[in-house]
């Protein structure tokens, strides 16, 4: 039923049809364990965007297993040559490239309440698949496309919309 939401959510907000196929197993190779047991999120980006059928324009992987990237400094305000990163296995809720064709998103940091569980997922999936759809993270407070900043509340406080300028960006 929750594939059956998402399924309606996606097709309703950016007017897409949406295929939904059977499930695979993780790849093996997406796994790692440096600060616990994780898969690397932009490990199973690339898979997804590989084994995408030319028919599909954009691919959302659902996942329940906790997903993980290389979180960066801000090393372009500090004029240092090569990128630092601010934490080596950093825990998300989704991740999906600008203008990119796929994008995941894991339920496994979601709070067990079905209502926000359901409420969440179709927040983040929305806003993954934005990033694919060019959106970077918008600053408006309501806007779906906000970042999480760390923290799952942030997700419950913005409503499932874009704001009027990121409406107008999408391509």
């Amino acid at each position: 039923s929750l594939i059956d939401t998402l399924k309606t959510t996606i097709k309703n907000f950016y007017n897409f049809k949406v295929t939904v196929f059977k499930s695979k197993e993780i790849p093996k190779s997406s796994f790692i364990n440096i600060k616990k047991p994780r898969y690397r999120a932009d490990t199973l980006l690339k898979i997804l965007k590989k084994d995408k059928p030319d028919s599909i324009s954009h691919v959302l992987g659902l996942i329940s297993k906790d997903i993980s990237t290389t979180k960066y400094s801000d090393f372009k305000s500090r004029k240092i040559k090569e990128p630092e990163y601010k934490y080596k296995d950093w825990g998300i809720f989704g991740l999906g490239y600008v203008d990119g064709p796929s994008c995941i998103v894991s339920s496994c940091r979601f709070k067990k309440d079905k209502t926000k569980l359901i409420d969440r997922f179709k927040k983040i999936c929305v806003h993954e698949i934005g990033h694919n759809l060019g959106l970077k993270h918008c600053p408006n407070e309501e806007c779906v496309m906000r970042d999480a900043a760390e923290s799952i509340t942030t997700i419950d406080l913005v409503s499932l919309n874009l704001c009027e300028e990121c409406r107008l960006k999408i391509k």
